[in-house]
């Protein structure tokens, strides 16, 4: 006797395992430092927004994000046309792979990088291409250039990258996406880009003007993030509007909801007070990564609101020693370990762990 058929392309997929919520047995505050939520509430204003547009949950969202659509135009300067927002970026991202890629294309990316671009590339039936990352956990452009084939549809850059840290220079990201040929996608993941800090002297073009110079630049940003709304899911792409029409066109319907954008508006007019909030966040990475190096550990250089611990074979048994410590940290098995910054309080206990454990084994 037969049964329904699933996709094939569902095999190469993993089920979802939810990590173990952080526990202490001595009183202490527990602290959930695995998946890279701002340690900050939203600010006032921004409740205020979501608990009006809460009092009329019984209507459907705007489909058309016009409120939303119009605050990001007016904060990037470009068309409303060239938008297209969904329930968090990596919703825009699945959405984008779905609009462009078919059984058979190929999408370039770094590894390791987010983990969910191999789920969302096997999920179209497209074919993940991975470049390994270098030494110091950055992307290595020129293998990725490399790499890049006849049956190549999208590559995808994540700076800064999740789970490592590193930022891709500016310069260099011009030189890649100048020489990516036209008709391949270029999508620059920018989930983390409130919390980048370039080196004096770095100059060079941000993602966005490679938007606006190119047709085949798409630029992927989030409010889960810096501006904290990750229980609300939205975010959003910027991009050529045939392309960001395709978005569109595919996105679930009425997916943000009517709270998810009235929140993201609400924070786009505070944002002079979010990133003050940023800012905070981006000293303490510095102070955390400073103090993490002094007992010992190699961390890479960070632009986001986390850092990585390469611990290789160790990665378990050290995760393990925060989590006897009520930390929550993600660990990639036999790779390493990401670490969010959150409260002082929650850094200052990821360093008395890193300073007990040591870091040769």
């Amino acid at each position: 006797m037969g049964e329904p058929r699933i996709r094939e392309a569902l095999d190469g997929v993993p089920d979802y395992r939810p990590g173990r919520p952080p526990s202490t047995t001595d009183g202490r505050v527990p602290y959930k430092l695995s998946s890279n939520e701002n340690p900050y509430p939203p600010l006032p204003g921004v409740l205020d927004a979501v608990d009006a547009a809460a009092r009329h949950v019984n209507r459907y969202p705007d489909m058309g994000a016009v409120a939303l659509y119009e605050a990001l135009a007016h904060h990037h300067a470009v068309p409303t046309t060239d938008l297209a927002a969904a329930t968090g970026s990596v919703a825009v991202l699945y959405h984008l792979l779905q609009a462009t890629c078919e059984p058979g294309d190929e999408v370039v990316y770094a590894w390791r990088s987010f983990e969910a671009y191999p789920i969302a590339v096997r999920l179209v039936g497209a074919t993940p291409v991975e470049v390994p990352l270098t030494m110091t956990a950055e992307h290595d452009l020129d293998a990725m250039l490399a790499a890049i084939t006849p049956r190549t549809r999208v590559v995808l850059v994540c700076t800064p990258n999740n789970p490592t840290g590193p930022a891709v220079p500016p310069g260099a990201l011009a030189s890649f996406v100048a020489a990516v040929p036209d008709d391949v996608l270029v999508v620059v993941d920018e989930a983390y880009a409130e919390f980048v800090r370039h080196a004096p002297g770095v100059e060079g073009l941000a993602a966005l003007e490679h938007y606006r110079a190119r047709g085949n630049v798409v630029v992927l940003r989030t409010f889960s993030k810096a501006y904290g709304l990750a229980g609300l899911r939205v975010g959003y792409a910027v991009a050529p509007a045939r392309i960001a029409s395709a978005v569109r066109k595919v996105a679930l319907p009425f997916g943000v909801s009517d709270l998810a954008q009235a929140a993201a508006v609400a924070s786009l007019a505070a944002e002079k007070e979010l990133l003050e909030r940023v800012d905070a966040v981006v000293a303490e990475r510095e102070r955390t990564v400073q103090a993490v190096r002094a007992a010992g550990w190699s961390v890479p250089d960070t632009q986001a609101n986390f850092f990585w611990l390469p611990a290789g074979e160790r990665t378990l048994e050290v995760a393990e020693a925060f989590g006897r410590d009520g930390l929550a940290v993600r660990p990639f098995p036999g790779d390493g370990i990401r670490i969010t910054i959150g409260e002082p309080d929650a850094n200052d206990r990821v360093v008395a762990v890193l300073r007990r454990t040591s870091a040769t084994g």
